[in-house]
C-alpha cells in the first residue's frame, strides 16, 4: 500500500511544482512563499482546535494529538529544515527553467539512499537497486542538458541554490524517518506548517519588506494558495506512506520525485522551454526507473 501512496504524492508535488512555477515568474519569491505557506497553515488550526477540544475523538483520521515541549522542538527543527530547502527551491525556480529544477531537486533520493543505508540500515532487493540507479542516473543525465541552454552550472548561483535546497530536502526525509517513530504524523504535518508560518513572518519583515520598492513586485495570483493545498495533500500522503512499519524510505523518496514527468510536460507545452526532444528521451529512463520501482515493491 505505502507505495502506492507514494506514488499519489508524486503526482500531486508536480501539478504543486506547476504551481510554484506559476506564482514565481516576475514575481517577489519570499511573500509568494509566505502566502502558500499561510494557506497550508490555515487548513490545520481548525482541525488542531476540534482535536484539542475533542470534537474530533482520538479515533478520527484528522484527530490532532497534543504535544509536550520536546515534540514541539522535534517539529520546529523540521521547520527550519524544511524552510531552508523551499526558500532555496522558490529562488531557483524563479530564476531557471521547471525543467531543469526539477529533475536536479529530483536528485535528492541519492542522498537520501545513502543517509538511509547508514542510519536506518534498510535493505533493498536487487530489483529495488536496479530501480533506484536506473532512475537516479537518467536524472542526472537530464540535469545536464542545462549546459546546452546557456546555463553554467559552476558559475550559476541559482544552480547552487536547488543544490542546497536538494541536499537540505534529503536531510528532511531522513528526519522524518526519525520523527514519524516518535510523533504521530498528524500533529508533524499540522505544527510544522504552523511553525514555518511563524519562522516566515521575520524573514519577510526584515528581508524583503524594507527593499520590496527596489526588487521584483508583489502580484497575487491564484495559484499561490493552491502551493499550499497541493503540498498539504501530497504530505499527508508522504506521511501516511513512511508510517507504515515496511516503509522504506530510499524507495519512497525516489517514488516521489516522479511528480517531475508533470512538470516537464508543463514547461514543454506550456512554456515551450528547450531541448524537449532530449529531455524526453532521459523522462522515458525516469519512467523506467520508477516502475522497476514499484513493480519490485
Amino acid at each position: 500500500m505505502w507505495f502506492y501512496l507514494a506514488f499519489s504524492s508524486a503526482m500531486l508535488l508536480g501539478i504543486y511544482d506547476v504551481f510554484k512555477k506559476m506564482s514565481l515568474n516576475n514575481n517577489a519569491v519570499l511573500p509568494v512563499l509566505m502566502l502558500s505557506i499561510s494557506t497550508s497553515a490555515l487548513i490545520f488550526i481548525p482541525f488542531i482546535l476540534l482535536s484539542n477540544y475533542n470534537i474530533i475523538g482520538h479515533e478520527h483520521w484528522l484527530h490532532i494529538p497534543k504535544l509536550n515541549a520536546t515534540q514541539h522542538l522535534q517539529v520546529v527543527l523540521k521547520s527550519v529544515i524544511v524552510l531552508t530547502s523551499w526558500i532555496f527551491s522558490f529562488f531557483a525556480l524563479k530564476h531557471l527553467p521547471i525543467t531543469i529544477v526539477t529533475p536536479i531537486r529530483a536528485t535528492g533520493p541519492l542522498w537520501t539512499l545513502l543517509g538511509a543505508l547508514v542510519i536506518f540500515s534498510e535493505q533493498l532487493n536487487g530489483l529495488q537497486w536496479i530501480g533506484i540507479a536506473t532512475t537516479l542516473l537518467f536524472f542526472y543525465l537530464f540535469s545536464t542538458t542545462g549546459k546546452t541552454e546557456g546555463i553554467s552550472f559552476i558559475s550559476n548561483k541559482w544552480f547552487w541554490f536547488i543544490i542546497l535546497a536538494t541536499l537540505s530536502g534529503a536531510v528532511s526525509g531522513l528526519y522524518d524517518k526519525y520523527l514519524l517513530q516518535q510523533l504521530d504524523r498528524m500533529a508533524i504535518q499540522a505544527w510544522f506548517s504552523i511553525y514555518q508560518w511563524f519562522l516566515m513572518i521575520p524573514i519577510v519583515a526584515f528581508l524583503w519588506w524594507p527593499s520590496r520598492k527596489k526588487s521584483t513586485p508583489f502580484s497575487f495570483r491564484w495559484t499561490i494558495p493552491l502551493i499550499g493545498i497541493m503540498l498539504v495533500l501530497a504530505d499527508y500522503l508522504y506521511f501516511k506512506a513512511l508510517s507504515q512499519t515496511d516503509a522504506l524510505i530510499s524507495v519512497i523518496s525516489a517514488i516521489r520525485r516522479g511528480g517531475v514527468i508533470i512538470a516537464f510536460t508543463f514547461g514543454a507545452i506550456v512554456f515551450k522551454e528547450q531541448n524537449i526532444k532530449k529531455k524526453s528521451l532521459y523522462l522515458l529512463g525516469i519512467l523506467a526507473g520508477i516502475s522497476i520501482l514499484l513493480f519490485s515493491s
